[in-house]
Order: structure tokens, then sequence, then C-alpha cells
């Protein structure tokens, strides 16, 4: 049998300048060397895309390999199989005989195997009287065993190629987890910063990447969430360290106030008339004077929010409102009376927020805590915490209403 050599097709197959490139640059293999036939395939299935074939060049190659009688691909043996399109179609699934032709005409540009037509096109072979084929028409599965070392080195480099693929969308997929609860819990305990920008930032980088990204729009997209991560975690840690400096002031300040509690009382005046002073601005003073290192606490309510906002952000709180619905303050402070008592707040608990924060905010803050109910074990402890920031100016009901904004809407996405 001849291989080795340039050969055109037979009929009205063209023959292109391509075609006699591959057929060039396919080198005779060695005459002794062998190649187990299914590893070979295994690696031009894991080389299928940079190759350019499809499953169904795959299902044909798999089919032809099947008509050559041994498991090593051996050159001194001969390497051309020459089944007819009847026999081939059955062993390929039987897919119909045009996508045969188109499939093998696929694998004859992937340069994977070689047409050797004989004089009037048919597949058929000479044998001698021993019964060994002396020459053969068909498909030539010299490529094969040539390109051998090629294609396993290929299909290293697609597994390594796929494995970091899959590494950096892991290590996406937990940067993004990080960022997002990490911006959740900040804005729903009320810590400082921006969450509005950062949560911004969050998002334009995740609309960035592509649907079906590559490789390397993942990692660049997780340098960007990695920055960001950072960048969070920095802004909390600054708080931290000022509570913590706070905390100390605090102490220290108590230290002092409860060593001089005798010199205090040895220059205040016996009675009130004797400073001239109204009891109201007394009561203020003396405050002042012994909340030195503290932060002065807020004497106005925090202003209230629209109330559908509000309502976008808390839906469930409609349910418990005169008629299952909502459309005034005085019916959401009704509904939130009721919540109330079914969370377990008490009324003192409630009434404390209720001066600390105004009626209105303090309905918002229940209503905030019924949609957050699953994943807060005291309702009440809650909320006298909130009572305790908003007293020293620091919590806001602006962070909080965004967050859950976000995640009803989120959800309304996810189920439409």
């Amino acid at each position: 049998m001849q291989t080795g050599h340039v050969t055109t097709p037979f009929g009205r197959r063209p023959m292109s300048l391509a075609l006699v490139r591959g057929q060039m640059a396919i080198e005779s293999p060695d005459p002794d060397a062998q190649v187990e036939k299914w590893k070979v395939f295994r690696d031009v299935c894991e080389a299928r895309e940079r190759l350019g074939i499809q499953d169904r060049a795959l299902a044909v190659l798999d089919a032809l390999l099947t008509f050559y009688p041994d498991v090593e691909l051996d050159s001194n043996r001969g390497l051309v199989v020459f089944p007819s399109n009847a026999q081939l179609s059955l062993r390929a699934h039987g897919i119909t005989e045009t996508t045969l032709r188109r499939q093998l005409a696929a694998l004859v540009d992937a340069g994977l195997i070689l047409r050797r037509d004989s004089p009037n096109g048919k597949r058929y072979a000479h044998r001698n009287r021993e019964g060994e084929v002396e020459q053969a028409y068909g498909f030539d599965l010299t490529p094969l065993v040539a390109r051998a070392r090629e294609l396993a080195l290929m299909a290293q480099d697609v597994a390594a190629e796929r494995a970091r693929f899959r590494r950096a969308k892991e290590a996406l997929t937990i940067c993004r987890r990080d960022v997002r609860k990490l911006i959740s819990a900040a804005v729903e305990e009320g810590a400082a910063g921006d969450w509005a920008q950062v949560e911004a930032a969050y998002v334009d980088i995740l609309a960035r990447l592509p649907r079906y990204a590559s490789r390397a729009q993942v990692e660049l997209t997780l340098d960007e969430m990695e920055l960001l991560r950072e960048e969070v975690l920095n802004i909390l840690e600054m708080q931290f360290k000022t509570e913590n400096m706070h905390g100390n002031g605090v102490q220290i300040d108590r230290h002092i106030q409860n060593s001089n509690t005798e010199l205090i009382n040895e220059f205040e005046p016996s009675s009130r008339n004797e400073q001239g002073e109204n009891p109201v601005q007394e009561t203020h003073t003396t405050s002042v004077t012994q909340g030195q290192g503290q932060r002065k606490a807020r004497s106005e309510p925090i202003k209230a929010f629209p109330l559908g906002m509000v309502l976008r952000a808390c839906p469930q709180i409609a349910d418990y409102g005169p008629g299952g619905r909502i459309e005034h303050w005085r019916e959401l402070m009704t509904a939130a009376v009721v919540v109330r008592s079914m969370l377990g707040v008490s009324p003192s608990a409630y009434e404390d927020a209720c001066g600390a924060m105004g009626p209105e905010s303090a309905a918002v803050a229940i209503a905030c805590i019924l949609e957050r109910s699953n994943f807060i074990t005291s309702a009440g402890g809650y909320l006298r915490d909130l009572t305790r920031r908003s007293q020293r100016g620091e919590f806001s009901l602006g962070p909080m209403l965004m967050a859950l904004m976000k995640v009803n809407g989120d959800a309304k996405q996810r189920t439409a």
C-alpha cells in the first residue's frame, strides 16, 4: 500500500491547495510506529474545539476506528479502512448520508484522515492469495499515527486550560459571594461608609462580564472584584479601629467621672433656684458635662422615607394592614403594632424606639425586621440595639431599606 503522497479526490469533489498543504504537512510515520487507537481518539475528543470539529464528526471517526481490526494503529499493517456509507452510517448511530459526507469532509479538513480514492470512487481492497490486503482504497488513518504526539500535547494543553478556567470561575464565585455578603452585612448593621457607591461598583463590575465569558475576561473580572473586596474590608477595618478608640475613650471618661464625684458635688449649688436656670437647661448642662468623650445623642427623629419606597423594600408588612393593604403612614403604624406583638417585641422596646426614631421610622424598622425575621434570633433585642445606635446618631434606615429593595428585586427577577 502506498502512503505519504498527495492524492486527489474522485469525481466532483474539488481539490484545493489547502488539502495539498495539509497532506504535505503530514510526515510519514516511523515504519515501526504503533499508537493505541482509542487513546489517540480520546486526545482528539479533548482537543476537538481547537481542531474545529463537531460531536458528529467524532462519532464518524469512532465508527471508522471500529473498522480497523487491531487495537494498535500499526503503519506496517496498513492504515486504510474501506467501509461503505451504509455500514459507516450504521456504526455512527444511524446518521443520515448527507450528514455523514459533511462530517467526513470535516475530518479531512482537520487533517485527521486522508482520502484514498479508487479510480471509480468505490471503496475496496485488493488481497493476495493469503488474504492479506495489498492495496486498499478508502480512508487513511495515517494522520492519527503521524500526529499522535501533537494531539496528545494539544489535549493536555486543553485540559490544563479548562482547569485554569474552572479555578478562575470558582475564585470569582467566592469573591462575588464575599463582597455581596459583606455589603449586605454592613448595610443591615448600619456600618459607616458610602455603601451605595460600593454597591454600584459591584453591579458595574458584573455588568461588564459577558454571559459566555472567556478565561481572560473572567480573570479580569476577578482582579477587579478582589480589589473591591479589599476596599470593603479596609472600610470595615477602619470602622472597627474607630469603634475601639471610642470605646477606650468612654471607659477613661467614666473612670474620671467616678473619681471626681465628690468634687462635682462640692461645687454644685444646693438648689436649682440658686443657679438661676430652668430645670431643662440644668439637666442639659449636666448631661453635656458628664458626657465628654461620648457622641452627642440625636435630638431629632430620623427622617421618614417615602411610603412607596418602604412598601417596595418591605412588602410583607402590607399583609397586616387594614384590609391587607397599606395606603397611609397611619395604616403602616397600625400594622407595625400588630407585627410588633407577633414578633415578640415588648411594648417598652417599641415605645423606646418611637422616642428615639419617631413613630414613623420605628414602624419602618419593625417592617424591616419582619422582612429579615428568618435571620434574626431576637426581634426585641435587635430593635433595642437599633434604638441605642439611633440615640448615638450611628443608625440610618436608608442602607437597610436599599439592601431590602435589592434583595426583593433580585427575588422577583428569579421568579419572573
